[in-house]
């Protein structure tokens, strides 16, 4: 069994706050600290531009490509990270249509992250080939799925609700009609078990810095099926991506496999933090972990409802169809996440009016929660929210 006592030691938590935003940011997790100061003053400082070649700089994208891919059921070699979620959606939505060159359709969903909506669009004005992104609602996803269909890109759990995609049946009829399937795991990957191989899917991608803590700006990651990487043509063609790099050669040739969807400079300093941040991840069990979010996210609910007659349930009430969030409905959501962080319960806020909490157990306990419901009644029932110092919306809600 999973120790959960030993993983919340492993962050440093501020005191007197209550952190149900790791949905959205996690925590610094101790050795972080410690790891990036070594990479700043003995490998920067010290090796200076050596470290590429030293400290192995130049292949850290691969190698910590491979400890996430441990986490989401990937074969090493196949994951790779750098730059943003935004570029990794481009490139495996890019690669993924000219898989499918005699096909139109981008089929998402309406409740999909706005960012990977743009990215298609994008995608579809720079082709200018009468390509179309449709976005029913995510329930009617998996019947839209037709022989029309080149891709279907969806996010597993949406950042909203918290609702879960059935990823098996759909990525199944997907390749049932001759579809690719792109899977965003933004909200998954380190929040509920996953596994790309068994499903299987086509193409992954994913950010770092929520459930797997890997810091504001962490890179992002892609996966690309193995028997799909070496036919995958990266529509961005940086020179990291390049087949030989340092040749400097004028004309681009794609690199081996994942190493295609490479594209600028690493961000060395970030996945400094990142790699310390998944060491937090060794000992624990996935199953384990998503047993505690349920049951602590089970507390949650429950106890809000009771005590909050203002609150509605956004989520699904039914834990297996939700991620490892929980969020409520409220007129005046925004005013009243800011009274909680006030009061040292930290969530979030999505229009148009949704307060979210993450249930994450590598550092969330039961005492926490039954804290946190306190709180939120005490600030929901003496309408603390009302303060007109909480009506100012900042730019990052």
């Amino acid at each position: 069994m999973t120790d959960f006592s030993r993983t919340r030691d492993m962050f440093d938590l501020p005191k007197g706050v209550i952190y149900l935003d790791g949905n959205s940011l996690g925590p610094l997790p101790r050795a972080a600290t410690d790891r990036m100061a070594h990479r700043l003053q003995n490998e920067w400082g010290q090796m200076l531009i050596t470290g590429w070649n030293k400290a192995g700089w130049f292949i850290e994208p691969r190698k910590v490509g491979d400890r996430v891919g441990k986490l989401i059921g990937a074969p090493a070699g196949s994951v790779v990270m750098g730059d943003t979620l935004s570029i990794k959606v481009h490139q495996a939505l890019a690669s993924a249509l000219a898989l499918r060159p005699d096909r139109r359709v981008i089929l998402s969903d309406s409740g999909n992250f706005p960012s990977d909506l743009y990215m298609a669009q994008g995608i579809i004005d720079t082709l200018n080939q009468d390509h179309r992104l449709e976005t029913p609602n995510p329930t009617d996803v998996l019947d839209r799925i037709d022989t029309d269909v080149a891709v279907v890109m969806v996010t597993e759990v949406d950042y909203r609700s918290g609702r879960r995609h059935d990823m098996a049946a759909i990525v199944e009829r997907a390749h049932q009609k001759g579809a690719l399937v792109i899977w965003d795991l933004a909200h998954s990957a380190g929040a509920v078990p996953v596994d790309v191989t068994a499903i299987p899917a086509d193409f992954a991608v994913g950010c770092t810095y929520k459930f797997l803590n890997g810091g504001p700006g962490a890179p992002a990651f892609i996966y690309v099926r193995p028997d799909l990487a070496e036919n995958c043509r990266p529509a961005l063609s940086g020179w990291m991506g390049h087949e030989s790099p340092f040749a400097f050669d004028l004309d681009y040739r794609a690199g081996s496999g994942i190493d295609r969807m490479r594209c600028g400079t690493p961000p060395v300093l970030a996945l400094a933090a990142l790699d310390a941040a998944l060491d937090v991840w060794d000992d624990v069990d996935m199953n384990d972990l998503r047993a505690r979010s349920i049951e602590l996210s089970q507390q949650f609910i429950d106890g809000v409802l009771a005590r909050c007659p203002d609150l509605t349930l956004y989520s699904p009430s039914d834990p297996h169809q939700r991620g490892s969030q929980v969020s409520f409905a409220f007129q005046h959501g925004y005013a009243a996440i800011q009274a909680l962080i006030d009061r040292g319960v930290i969530g979030d806020f999505r229009a148009p009016n949704i307060m979210r909490f993450g249930i994450t157990p590598l550092y969330i306990n039961d005492t926490d929660i039954a804290a946190a419901i306190d709180i939120i009644a005490d600030v929901m029932n003496a309408h603390a929210w009302d303060d007109p110092k909480y009506q100012n919306r900042a730019a990052v809600t």
